[in-house]
């Protein structure tokens, strides 16, 4: 069996009042997800989460505490590979999405309280909904 550890993260964003997470399209836009990717060398899973933000969304967040993980199998050259991806919450601080890079079609905001039912992947949305009941009780 394989392992492979990644890391994401939850940016959260207040317009007039609501808050908002920043999401990302892939896919040709059919896939609406959260910015992820692998934990570089050297790197901890929180310093690769905001790293991966910064990178496919445009935007650079403050670290408030980590969400979870999410894990799932699938298969690479017929092994089987176990993957745990570490979520982080992030407190919005600067950047834009129009700023996102190349490895994805596009960077948008999504209400949070939308994200649970919007984003494609189970374990992510699972993660948005971990972020709104956090945010829920911080209020």
């Amino acid at each position: 069996m394989i392992r492979e550890f990644s890391a994401g993260g939850v940016v959260v964003r207040r317009f007039r009042g609501r808050p908002f997470l920043a999401a990302i399209r892939v896919k040709n836009g059919t896939v609406l997800a959260l910015p992820k990717g692998q934990i570089d060398e050297g790197e901890s899973a929180a310093e690769a989460a905001a790293r991966e933000v910064r990178e496919e969304t445009g935007v650079e967040g403050t670290l408030v505490e980590k969400l979870g993980d999410v894990r799932y199998w699938y298969q690479r050259e017929g092994q089987r590979v176990l993957k745990v991806v570490s979520f982080f919450l992030f407190r919005y601080r600067s950047g834009s999405v129009r700023n996102h890079d190349h490895e994805v079609d596009s960077a948008e905001w999504v209400p949070l309280e939308d994200a649970p039912r919007l984003l494609t992947y189970r374990g992510e949305r699972e993660m948005a909904a971990a972020a709104l009941s956090r945010r829920a009780a911080s209020r």
